[in-house]
């Protein structure tokens, strides 16, 4: 057991999944045991599709309880219009606080 549980990279395939129930990989698995317990989950998300096809699952975990998210932002908006990037450095932070039950601001604005 553990009190908190990262999925840094989190692929828009692994955030699908989540968003959807979907049981089907050791991460997702792993993730979902560790939400029965009340506890955690923060997605570190890097998705080329993340303003496109996959901002409905990113909507979704957003508003659900014990889903926490480090701070994201666009990876290139000039060749990659729709890539969404975690930036590393938020990493400890957003640990800590949602080890206290809190999400700091997950969108970054600017590049």
């Amino acid at each position: 057991m553990t009190d908190i549980m990262i999925i840094a990279p989190c692929s828009g395939n692994t955030m699908a999944k989540l968003a959807c129930d979907i049981i089907d990989t050791p991460a997702v698995m792993a993730a979902k045991s560790h939400l029965r317990n009340n506890l955690p989950l923060v997605i570190a998300p890097s998705t080329n599709n993340g303003l496109s096809g996959n901002a409905e699952n990113i909507g979704k975990l957003l508003n659900r309880k014990n889903y926490y998210f480090v701070p994201f932002k666009q990876d290139n908006p000039i060749t990659k219009p729709r890539s969404i990037v975690f930036d590393p450095e938020y990493i400890i932070k957003t640990i800590e606080y949602a080890l206290e039950g809190e999400q700091i601001n997950p969108i970054l604005l600017g590049v």
